[in-house]
């Protein structure tokens, strides 16, 4: 009998990689007894997989599928498919994940990726690969973007990645270093990590509530390459750390996470901004965006690095140009002082304040679960078959909000909490 390889290495704590599989399960997904549960993964990531899917059946889940993804075999179809290929997507599998999410499923998604594994390819490929998976992922998405069920994503350490983060190490210690920012992050390097992230999602609702009395219009970003004014979406709703997913469940949707977040104006965004930190993108590094809006809309954009990139993201449609979400997060936060560019949004986005390209949130609206697309769009929601953060907050960055009668409070300062 063949028996498939776990993966496990000693550079990754076995007992730390079990709290985070726990975390995942209770504060991430919030999992209920008979829910399904649909996780997609990393084949690398295959460890967490299984500890995972134990507490899943441990909380009492119905049924656990996993989907995996190889990166030798993403890499073959670049190397090898037909060109026509690359205007293709499995929308079968999609359409059967939106099908198990109307049925009440939750989804879990673990990251780790190589942040550069599709970097040597043709980027017009890339591109066509991706927005047809976003086509055909969109049944699934809008069950994932509109809230509709308790949903979840934590990272697992994958060595390729750990590689990139730290390439001056051997690749058990790169794995291990990287697993040890990860825990961290993640709060399970603690005792009791459930109590520490309940603690943790109350100070963020602080935040979002005292945001969400102060009813701010807009939001003023200054700072160098910067002078944007975000308008905020009629009748926006600021949120943080736990939600209440439509399907009644409380989930954290991203582990870590350091944000509070809103949808801005589609159509009210005015001004220039230039990222803080590169963004990964689909195996390609951009560096030093620098994006001009006028009505809501990017009418210019440059990059030092990745522009061709880019480029691409923003023709993928009409939505593509436009905000869907504006987060807030403090310059002195656990990621930002770790210190490590992780080269993965989910990481990289809490050390920073960013903004979202594409589809916003519906959640984040006053009774947004009531809300329809058309009612969404009226008040200024944006639609879109991508949502990419990057980064655009430092400690060199203010923010104001502007009240309606043109008035200011002081948000941030230096890239902190005022």
């Amino acid at each position: 009998m063949t028996i498939a390889p776990n993966f496990q290495t000693a550079a990754i704590d076995p007992k730390k990689l079990d709290k985070l599989a726990a975390v995942a399960v209770k504060v991430g997904l919030g999992l209920e007894q008979g829910q399904d549960l649909v996780i997609t993964a990393p084949i690398a990531a295959l460890p967490l997989v299984r500890l995972i899917t134990k507490h899943a059946y441990m909380a009492g889940a119905g049924i656990v599928s996993t989907f995996y993804a190889d990166e030798e075999a993403t890499l073959a179809r670049y190397e090898h498919a037909p060109d026509a290929s690359f205007d293709k997507a499995a929308g079968w599998l999609y359409e059967g994940m939106a099908k198990a999410y109307e049925n009440g499923a939750a989804r879990l998604a673990i990251a780790g990726d190589n942040p550069m594994m599709l970097s040597g390819q043709d980027p017009a490929k890339v591109a066509r690969a991706n927005k047809a998976n976003s086509m055909a992922y969109k049944p699934a998405l809008e069950k994932i973007a509109n809230f509709d069920i308790n949903w979840n994503i934590v990272s697992y350490p994958n060595p390729s990645w750990a590689r990139q983060v730290f390439p001056d190490l051997s690749e058990d210690a790169a794995v291990a270093k990287l697993a040890d920012a990860i825990f961290a992050a993640s709060r399970v390097d603690l005792d009791d990590p459930i109590a520490a992230w309940a603690l943790h999602n109350a100070n963020l609702n602080t935040r979002s509530t005292w945001l969400n009395g102060e009813r701010f219009s807009a939001l003023h970003f200054t700072g160098p390459g910067t002078d944007l004014t975000v308008g905020l979406a009629d009748d926006h709703e600021w949120h943080g750390g736990a939600s209440t997913a439509k399907n009644g469940i409380t989930c954290n949707p991203n582990i870590p996470t350091e944000e509070v977040f809103t949808t801005p104006h589609a159509l009210k965004v005015e001004g220039t901004v230039s990222s803080t930190k590169p963004l990964s993108h689909q195996g390609t590094l951009i560096d030093d965006i620098q994006v001009r809006f006028e009505g809501g809309r990017i009418v210019e954009a440059k990059a030092s690095k990745g522009e061709e990139v880019l480029s691409k993201v923003l023709d993928t449609d009409e939505g593509a140009r436009r905000l869907g979400e504006v987060a807030l997060v403090p310059h002195s936060s656990p990621i930002s002082k770790s210190g490590i560019l992780f080269y993965n949004t989910l990481f990289d986005e809490n050390a920073s304040c960013h903004i979202a390209l594409g589809q916003c949130y519906s959640k984040c609206f006053l009774d947004g679960a009531s809300l329809t697309q058309d009612e969404i769009k009226a008040k200024g929601g944006n639609a879109s078959l991508i949502h990419i953060d990057w980064m655009i907050g430092s400690d060199k960055v203010d923010i104001d909000g502007i009240k309606p009668d043109g008035s200011r409070v002081p948000v941030m300062r230096k890239g902190e909490w005022a």
